[in-house]
């Protein structure tokens, strides 16, 4: 293959859908092109992440928050397309990759799955979007993080951007390193993301954000699919624990991270 295939084709050679002849020639095209094949390689990892978080609604009735649905404007922000777009795999989970880039090639009338996708989006889902991030970020080999853990300024600027005071948790003693952390959009403002990791490569995140008003404090379990999530709100600032771990071991992780915290009630 001499000319670059187009993005119809590598989702399409990614969900193993051209003909035998076109596959190869794809497949051949990729490995001499490197940096094509790691954003191919990105895409399907994103695909399979989406498909693991969504396993819990193939299997089940239909989540009871998705069901009331939230109405949204024509018109919504970058971010919360893309939160749709995450309900509709959610909700669906069979789209292959082909079904991610051309849900991104063109925005359609409203539908049941896309309003689901805005009820997990919407102001009282922080903990579903959470999940979401979590799935996505999590599967990432080399660039899980936006800001690594060594980088002395990774606190001070999350903090200055998400308006909530951000301390990186010591969660060694609970065997999990701090890998480093990124800038997430969230509703009408902005959350961080904090990764850890374990000594066998497991990863939990924790996700910062400031909470609307009248948010509950509680200390509160959820479990969404293969993830568990402990979520809390302390001294205006909202946190949410995800990982693929047993609640024991999370409930652990949370309780460490909720005593490091300055307004803490011991």
């Amino acid at each position: 293959m001499t000319n670059a295939p187009s993005d119809e084709q590598l989702s399409a050679w990614l969900d193993s859908a051209l003909p035998d002849d076109e596959q190869q020639r794809v497949e051949a095209w990729l490995a001499a092109n490197p940096e094509a094949e790691a954003r191919v390689r990105a895409w399907a990892a994103d695909r399979d992440a989406l498909r693991a978080l969504g396993d819990v609604w193939l299997v089940g009735p239909v989540p009871e928050r998705l069901v009331q649905v939230v109405q949204r404007p024509a018109q919504a922000p970058a971010w919360r397309q893309a939160a749709m777009a995450a309900g509709l795999l959610v909700a669906g989970a069979a789209l292959g990759a082909g079904g991610l880039w051309q849900w991104q090639q063109h925005q359609a009338g409203p539908t049941a799955a896309v309003q689901a996708g805005a009820a997990l989006a919407g102001p009282t889902g922080w903990v579903s979007r959470a999940a979401y991030a979590h799935a996505v970020y999590v599967a990432e080999p080399r660039h899980a993080v936006e800001v690594r853990a060594q980088e002395e300024h990774l606190a001070r600027w999350l903090t200055r951007r998400i308006d909530v005071p951000v301390k990186l948790f010591d969660l060694r003693d609970q065997g999990f390193e701090l890998i480093g952390g990124r800038l997430l959009p969230d509703g009408d403002g902005k959350s961080a993301q904090l990764m850890y990791q374990d000594a066998q490569g497991l990863r939990v995140t924790v996700y910062l954000r400031k909470p609307p008003d009248g948010t509950e404090t509680a200390f509160r379990w959820e479990r969404q699919g293969e993830l568990g999530l402990f979520y809390w709100v302390e001294s205006g600032a909202g946190y949410a624990l995800v990982g693929a771990l047993p609640k024991a071991t999370l409930l652990a992780l949370a309780e460490a991270i909720y005593r490091q915290h300055p307004g803490a009630v011991r």
